[in-house]
């Protein structure tokens, strides 16, 4: 099952399931908001209200408001050796804010106060059941599906300490779309072994298999919801293979007019133009 958030013409948005070429009304705003219901998943499946043509459909963040985004760095193993580092112990974390998101078509507003503006292709966990200290059967259920993301980074700001967040939270940088996919639809299920790439302006710049991450989506809830609760719409972000700019020699970055395309295999894909954002 495929849901999305699409924005309507009166400016607001609604959750739709999406079937093939149509788009049917949950009718409830967006996901974030279907998830908190604890019958989110029959009413998805049930739902026989209007349907919309998905090919003019204009997606937002498929969790628009989601009350946490927790990062995962460094967790595949390209990655990880082309940083220069040692496989980790424990996953690196590091949060993000809802404010950074974007829909799966929206521009990605590139801050004139960076000059090295990163690409980072990421599957996205999204829980759709309240879950804290789970075990494994647990974390597994509460695992709703999962979605395509960006964690589009300004490396300068990222790298000038050794705390992350303030590379990583500026506004309107991050897509997220354009649909949560339930684990039944993907092969590995809640532990997807899925194509992720990332490719801009027709070059491809990204290219692994989510097979080669080193938490997987389960761990990965276990351990952060043994810190705090995870809640429904709260969004993981796993990590990003090797082939981001700052790695590459020359270092290559996002500039404004190109094309950057998120794609994961059965997942959908994100085509977002780089745009400025302010004057410098």
């Amino acid at each position: 099952m495929k849901l999305a958030t699409i924005r309507t013409p009166g400016g607001g948005t609604e959750a739709v399931r999406v079937d093939s070429t149509t788009a049917v009304s949950l009718g409830v705003p967006d996901v974030g908001t279907l998830l908190a219901q604890s019958n989110w998943r029959q009413t998805a499946e049930r739902a026989s209200g209007e349907a919309l043509d998905v090919g003019t459909a204009a997606y937002a963040p498929v969790v628009p408001r989601p009350g946490k985004i927790v990062c995962v760095g460094l967790n595949y193993r390209t990655h990880i050796l082309e940083m220069g580092r040692e496989l980790p112990e424990y996953p690196t974390l590091f949060s993000k804010y809802a404010d950074t998101l974007v829909g799966a078509g929206d521009d990605i507003r590139r801050p004139v106060e960076t000059d090295e503006f990163d690409w980072e292709c990421e599957l996205a966990v999204i829980i759709g059941t309240e879950v804290r200290r789970p075990t494994v059967e647990q974390a597994e259920a509460a695992i709703a599906g999962f979605a395509v993301l960006n964690d589009v980074t300004c490396r300068d700001w990222q790298f000038r300490t050794r705390e992350w967040l303030q590379g990583k939270n500026w506004e309107a940088t991050t897509p997220l779309g354009p649909w949560l996919v339930t684990p039944d639809e993907l092969p590995g299920g809640v532990r997807p072994r899925l194509a992720i790439r990332t490719e801009l302006d027709g070059e491809t710049m990204q290219s692994d298999t989510t097979g080669d991450l080193l938490f997987d989506p389960v761990t990965l809830v276990r351990y952060i919801a043994t810190m705090g609760t995870l809640r429904p719409g709260d969004v993981i972000a796993t990590g990003t293979p090797g082939g981001v700019g700052h790695a590459r020699r020359p270092a290559r970055f996002l500039v404004a007019g190109q094309k950057l395309v998120t794609e994961v295999e059965g997942l959908g894909r994100c085509e977002n133009l780089v745009v400025e954002d302010g004057a410098r």
